[in-house]
């Protein structure tokens, strides 16, 4: 095999090596997110929160670039053109949705925040929701208090006072009162989205890259067996 091709060979070797590290370092780094947000338990049943979402998005795509590196090394070192053209093609459906992703990102940010903002809204107007636990285990993780604030409890406040999720500390001291879930909610996944959306360009400049190694040394390889085969 020809110097140009086992260079292209190596490269994409490295590459995917390098990438399958920050596929792991994603995992990682999701977990640690997941871990420091915690669960919440309602009526016995425990569960994430919706802030959840993000690092479990980030954990699944680090699992599924993990795989497909790992196909990339596969064929690559083997010279194996079903193995390298398999992973250029998963390479290439994955960026395709990241691009969308991304993309559906810039586009929607206002649509996206008042989604999110939707969420903390059904869950306050939800009778079920709210005497069944399940709104004052997300103002235990997001510690804020009610949709938009403490005076959303200003008839209970008059008979029993404030849910000890409300505060930190005695809620007697109105400054270890927490803003409204509302507010916290959408500029935590606001800020959580525009960080995804600068790492996911990034990405798919890094995946762009390893697709067309992916290419070239498939081509190359073909080309090589063919030669041989005369």
């Amino acid at each position: 095999m020809d110097c140009g091709t086992s260079m292209v060979k190596y490269i994409l070797f490295i590459f995917n090596t390098i990438v399958s590290v920050i596929g792991i370092l994603g995992i990682v780094f999701g977990v640690l997110i997941l871990n420091s947000i915690g669960t919440i338990e309602v009526n016995g049943q425990v569960g994430f929160p919706p802030q959840a979402l993000l690092p479990i998005i980030l954990i699944t795509l680090g699992s599924i670039v993990v795989f497909i590196s790992f196909l990339g090394c596969c064929g690559a070192i083997r010279e194996s053109v079903c193995m390298t053209m398999s992973y250029a093609v998963c390479l290439l459906v994955l960026l395709i949705l990241q691009l969308t992703i991304v993309v559906l990102l810039f586009v929607n940010k206002e649509k996206f925040n008042m989604a999110m903002g939707e969420v903390i809204d059904k869950a306050w107007e939800s009778r079920e929701a709210r005497e069944g636990g399940v709104f004052d285990a997300i103002q235990k993780s997001l510690k804020c208090c009610g949709r938009n604030g403490a005076t959303d409890y200003v008839g209970q406040i008059l008979s029993s006072g404030l849910p000890a999720s409300c505060c930190e500390g005695s809620c007697l001291n109105p400054t270890n009162i927490y803003g409204g879930c509302h507010d916290k909610f959408v500029n935590f996944m606001d800020g959580s989205s525009e960080t995804a959306k600068y790492a996911g360009i990034g990405l798919i400049v890094v995946e762009l890259v390893g697709f067309i190694f992916a290419c070239c040394l498939a081509n190359n390889v073909r080309n090589y067996k063919r030669r041989n085969g005369y």
